[in-house]
């Protein structure tokens, strides 16, 4: 339901591509595709090495990788990332429509349901 959402807002038409995280870092950084959004579960950790490496891939690349609150990830707190929602990786160009999507998909999650 949430990528659902998420694809509505943006306009994307593609289907999801199921991958290891580092192999989207990997193909994000080649251009193959070009969004990576991660939202884990609720009560579920990061583990930095899911993360770590493909996030230095990307950025040498000319990407972004940040959390949902456009926060840089902060590898340095041990072997788990401390985030609040989640992890949102592309370019320049699309990040502030990602922000945006995010933004809104999460306040409406928030909003009571009748």
């Amino acid at each position: 339901m949430k990528v659902l959402r998420f694809k509505q807002k943006l306009g994307v038409k593609a289907a999801p591509i199921r991958m290891d995280s580092q192999v989207k870092y990997g193909a994000l950084s080649r251009g193959d595709g070009a969004i990576y959004l991660r939202f884990p579960r609720n009560g579920y950790r990061e583990k930095i090495w899911d993360h770590a490496a493909g996030s230095i891939v990307v950025t040498e690349a000319g990407g972004v990788v940040t959390d949902a609150a456009g926060k840089q990830l902060d590898f340095s707190k041990g072997k788990y990332l401390d985030l609040d929602t989640g992890i949102i990786v592309s370019n320049q160009k699309l990040m502030p429509l990602l922000f945006d999507a995010v933004r809104a998909s999460l306040a409406q999650k928030s909003k009571p349901q009748p």
